[in-house]
């Protein structure tokens, strides 16, 4: 089922370009902000250790995307989503914040 404004192109874009950075910047968070180890963060995310500390020298995830101060408050909601396990954040969340740019 197709949501208005939906389109795969979008999606691609999506999921190459902004994603990567936002999860970079998700790991940071759950990291320095939270505390949680490295390896306790690799698990939550289902990847590996040395993933996760890729995304924290931004070897993966620096794209040269701007964060809006909405897609911050996202980050931010997924971040404390993921470190207790409640998954209430879609990638739909994620793309509809980033299209309103």
């Amino acid at each position: 089922m197709k949501n208005a404004g939906c389109d795969i192109t979008v999606c691609d874009i999506m999921v190459r370009k902004y994603l990567p950075a936002m999860r970079a910047e998700m790991v940071a968070r759950l990291v320095q902000r939270d505390g949680i180890t490295q390896s306790d963060a690799a698990k939550l995310l289902g990847v590996s250790r040395a993933a996760v500390s890729q995304y924290m020298s931004r070897k993966r995830g620096d794209s040269g995307v701007e964060i809006s101060h909405e897609l911050d408050t996202l980050i931010d909601r997924w971040a404390w989503s993921v470190s207790r396990s409640d998954h209430g954040i879609t990638l739909c969340d994620i793309c509809r914040c980033a299209l309103k740019r």
